[in-house]
């Protein structure tokens, strides 16, 4: 088994022994998530919102890849504009709510490399929906 094939199997196995853990849920999609903190937001995004949001990126080995709070400074983005796996997830948030989300390669970056993101990459992202315009 090649390097490549070797990571894209741990990434695969580390989603299989996440969905048994408890107080992690899982979407029909693949993506699994867990609530960190519930907001008093009433409404969620839709694909034409922008959305404001803080959040920290990392891979199944811990390697940090982006992070909103080490700058102090949230990310506004189009959600259209991003990865399938924020639009799916993003979506079914609410303002305040802080959820830890595991997006699958195929809803990722997929089997290319992107910048410090191998291919076949499991993205594991912090993220607090601060504000829907």
């Amino acid at each position: 088994m090649g390097k490549k094939e070797l990571y894209k199997a741990k990434n695969i196995q580390f989603l299989q022994e996440l969905s048994t853990q408890e107080g992690i849920n899982a979407l029909s999609c693949g993506i699994y998530y867990k609530v960190l903190e519930t907001g008093n937001g009433t409404t969620s995004p839709n694909v034409r919102s922008i959305v404001s949001v803080h959040y920290k990126g990392s891979l199944i080995d811990g390697k940090e890849f982006d992070n909103s709070y080490k700058r102090n400074c949230p990310e506004a983005f189009r959600l259209c504009d991003l990865i399938d796996g924020w639009q799916i997830a993003l979506q079914r948030m609410h303002v305040g709510d802080k959820w830890i989300i595991y997006i699958p390669y195929t809803m990722g970056y997929g089997t290319k490399t992107c910048g410090p993101i191998p291919a076949f990459s499991t993205l594991i992202f912090e993220m607090e929906l601060l504000g829907i315009g």
